[in-house]
């Protein structure tokens, strides 16, 4: 059999079960004397908690815990910790939690939520970005300046939580030219709800001294450090697992209702498990932002850029959480297609009186590139020149600078608009009047690398075990992808790789599945932990070939001397060898890229300033 077709032959192990329903995701999940839990949430945008008494709601029947904000004693937040478990004393969105109940029904959770004595004096909400940006408008964090930084260069103020810019070049001299065309776009574009098949879950559990919960996430690292500030504890007494996760999207790259379900567990000294209604999930979804964007460019007659500006405002909702990470995302998406002679981006992240935003699918790289390239049509048409000819001349290439002052290597864009120019048909008129044609945009993302750990078990039967802190989200990267790395590697049939479910007490630190990460990171990892497993297996099997270990190459699970199919050993039979002789073998791997070098100076409050995996589409 070829490698093509083996290649294709190897069926994702995990679809026959999702197909037929066996699949039992963080919803299915269910322990003896398991409690449910439901959360209380503020009914108005923005208000002052005048009392909270759970006094009645606790001798209701079958509850078992309630908890508050005295009950969280942390903050949280990406690059500000701005962020409560539970409303203190102000209400800054429709949906914000109060208390949280664990009871021996659902039904009797709730009744208890109704049992809880609540008055909100409502205060004037600021529910769109204008208003919070108005001159006399109220802060929604009066005490903003009070709150731990935790990524430093971000520029903050009133209603803005966070400002990333990037200057390079004379900007004002550029659009001063008296030979340059100017040409001013403005857009605006609306929140989306991921609507994931599965909502967020949890059940927690609370054993000797210690959380574990088993939640539908893409970041377990992240729910357990997170999780342990709100709960003023050491991360290490708390435990992450994750079953198959019926959808993330990005949705479920951030903290999201796991450290109220650990309350309740420690408080009940039970097993609890909360579960997201589809009303909380759209009441309190990390929606895509709501944006606007303004982009003006200087352009000579014959189609150079010779100086940008743009402006992007984002709504980050009631706390900044990922949005002041997403600021980043501006000047490479913005910034990341078109040779610049000279660039000003600013991207502000807003509060506002709304439910916090957060990771969407390419985050704001889809909005910024739909106004980016209509911005650029309305240039091409101001000019008189095609669309794809400007494009053309003005794409990256090799040597290029861009817009945080990185130099980009290779010439991919071009080359794909040329192949694209030969694809692209004359439009014409169909029978039924309708105008039919194609239209060519240029989009760029980039691949966030960060670290990642791998270990790689050799089992005594052949068979080798994959243990990361990767989750398996629906895109088949950790149950296709790495296996196929680490089979590769060691002679395997791919489907001779176990892949471990992610556990954060077994596996090292990951950033998270998200942004197109899994393979290159998680896959690097995995490739040396797996490399280092092979140099064990050479090294036993040239004393039981009687070989050097340069002279054998592993393939279809044996070892075998090169050029000699048939001779050697199994793998099962070097890997019991070597258990009873050295031990287990196992490797271990970690990756976290290569740090590519921006303009100093150029950016500021940036996550990243430059980007070490651009990816370029037509």
């Amino acid at each position: 059999m070829s490698d093509v077709s083996a290649t294709m032959d190897f069926r994702r192990r995990d679809a026959r079960d999702k197909l037929q329903g066996r699949t039992r995701y963080t919803v299915d999940r269910y322990l003896p004397g398991m409690l449910h839990a439901a959360v209380l949430r503020a009914n108005v945008a923005s208000g002052r908690i005048l009392k909270l008494d759970t006094s009645r709601a606790s001798r209701m029947p079958g509850v078992r815990a309630i908890v508050t904000a005295t009950d969280a004693p942390g903050m949280i937040g990406i690059g500000i910790a701005d962020h409560p478990l539970f409303a203190r004393d102000v209400i800054r969105y429709n949906g914000e939690p109060l208390a949280a109940v664990a009871a021996d029904t659902l039904a009797q959770a709730h009744a208890a939520l109704a049992a809880i004595e609540v008055e909100i004096a409502p205060t004037p909400a600021l529910l769109s970005m204008a208003d919070a940006l108005a001159p006399e408008a109220a802060l929604i964090h009066p005490d903003w300046e009070s709150y731990e930084v935790m990524f430093p260069g971000g520029a903050r103020g009133g209603n803005v939580a966070w400002e990333a810019t990037v200057v390079r070049g004379d900007v004002d001299a550029a659009f001063a030219r008296p030979d340059v065309v100017i040409v001013d776009s403005s857009f605006r574009v609306g929140r989306q709800n991921h609507v994931a098949f599965e909502p967020r879950a949890v059940v927690a559990a609370y054993e000797d001294g210690r959380f574990h919960l088993e939640t539908s996430t893409q970041v377990p690292w992240t729910i357990r450090n997170a999780t342990a500030r709100l709960l003023g504890v050491p991360a290490s007494q708390v435990r992450v697992t994750v079953p198959p996760v019926g959808g993330g999207f990005g949705l479920k790259f951030d903290l999201a209702i796991e450290p109220f379900a650990a309350l309740l567990a420690r408080a009940s000294s039970r097993p609890v498990r909360l579960v997201n209604s589809r009303e909380e999930e759209m009441l309190t979804c990390l929606f895509r932002e709501n944006a606007e964007i303004r982009i003006r460019s200087a352009v000579t007659p014959d189609g150079e850029i010779v100086g940008r500006e743009a402006v992007v405002l984002m709504d980050c909702g009631a706390y900044g959480g990922e949005q002041i990470f997403l600021t980043t995302m501006t000047a490479h998406t913005l910034g990341g297609n078109y040779k610049l002679g000279s660039v000003r981006l600013v991207s502000r992240a807003v509060y506002t009186n709304t439910a916090p935003n957060g990771a969407f699918r390419a985050c704001n790289g889809v909005y910024n590139t739909f106004a980016l390239e209509r911005h650029t049509d309305e240039i091409a048409a101001r000019l008189g020149m095609d669309p794809v000819a400007f494009r053309r001349r003005n794409v990256l290439g090799d040597g290029d600078l861009g817009a945080t002052g990185q130099t980009f290597e290779g010439n991919v864009l071009g080359p794909m608009l040329d192949r694209m120019a030969e694809m692209r048909p004359a439009p014409h008129i169909r029978s039924d009047g309708r105008l039919h044609g194609r239209a060519t945009t240029v989009g760029t993302w980039f691949v966030f690398v960060g670290p990642s750990a791998a270990t790689v078990n050799m089992n005594a039967d052949g068979t080798a075990t994959l243990v990361t802190s990767g989750v398996e989200i629906g895109s088949g990267s950790m149950m296709q992808g790495l296996p196929q790395i680490v089979a590769a590697t060691l002679g395997l049939d791919p489907g001779q790789v176990i892949v471990r479910a992610a556990d954060t007490d077994a596996a090292g630190y990951d950033v998270g599945v998200g942004g197109g990460r899994t393979t290159v990171s998680l896959g690097a990892a995995s490739l040396s932990a797996a490399q280092e497993v092979r140099a064990k297996l050479l090294k036993m099997a040239s004393e039981m070939i009687e070989a050097a270990p340069e002279d054998l190459v592993l393939r279809d699970g044996r070892i075998e001397i090169a050029g000699a199919p048939g001779s050697g050993r199994t793998i099962a039979e070097v890997a019991t060898r070597a258990q009873a002789t050295f031990g287990p073998v196992s490797g271990t791997g970690a990756f976290t890229g290569g740090h590519v070098p921006a303009m100093p100076g150029c950016a500021a409050g940036h996550f990243i300033d430059a980007i070490e995996i651009p990816v370029f589409a037509v």
